[in-house]
């Protein structure tokens, strides 16, 4: 078993267990016995609940970004880098459930979460060809940060086998990021080439509000 396969077995576990009986209760142990996963090699790679949940978003992310591209109209990158990260999340749903709930009431893993998440839009902004580096670039984070928080507040109660709600929750939450962003006149370096006199382009869908929940 290689070790992508041995992360994401015990991922699978944890979240599982955290479905049944809350994220608090959570035992790697337990769960590594339980996917008859190797305990030393478990303890090597997870030491804590906290690696399982930064290696749970770099699985996301790598979901999100291998059918990433640069090309096409920005909105249509970004909801599909979305979705695509949706995918991995309603996997483990009952889990991923289970860790939003506990960090309603826990300050720490809110803070924890919130920091991950933001980290991860960065990589989906990269990955969709927006620069995330700079001030613009904070802000382009702290935007999609914003989309992906109004996202998951609408998958949570999403029961459609098709996430349908979610998927017009996201089209909604990048629209009306793009309207902010227009407004302060935020675009990319391709944009702006395309906003020249004679050009048509879209306009950045970020800038929504910074979110104060914590998230995936």
């Amino acid at each position: 078993m290689t070790d992508n396969e041995f992360d994401a077995a015990l991922v699978a576990a944890v979240f599982a267990q955290a479905g049944e009986r809350g994220w608090a209760r959570v035992s790697i142990v337990e769960a590594a016995r339980a996917a008859a996963l190797d305990l030393s090699r478990a303890r090597a790679r997870f030491p804590t609940k906290l690696h399982v949940l930064i290696r749970f978003g770099s699985i996301a992310d790598q979901a999100a970004l291998a059918g990433a591209t640069t090309e096409g109209p920005i909105k249509d990158r970004l909801f599909d880098i979305i979705l695509r990260r949706f995918d991995v999340l309603q996997a483990h749903r009952a889990g991923v459930i289970a860790v939003l709930d506990a960090a309603r009431f826990d300050p720490a893993l809110g803070l924890i979460l919130t920091r991950l998440s933001t980290r991860s839009m960065g990589w989906l902004l990269e990955g969709a060809g927006i620069p995330a580096g700079g001030l613009r670039g904070l802000l382009r984070t702290k935007g999609l940060l914003g989309v992906w928080l109004y996202a998951v507040r609408t998958w949570t109660q999403d029961d459609s086998p098709d996430l349908t709600s979610t998927m017009t929750a996201t089209d909604k939450a990048l629209d009306r990021a793009g309207m902010l962003a227009r407004y302060i006149g935020d675009k990319t370096p391709e944009e702006e080439a395309e906003a020249a006199p004679g050009a048509g382009g879209d306009e950045l869908p970020f800038t929504a509000p910074p979110p104060g929940d914590a998230t995936f």
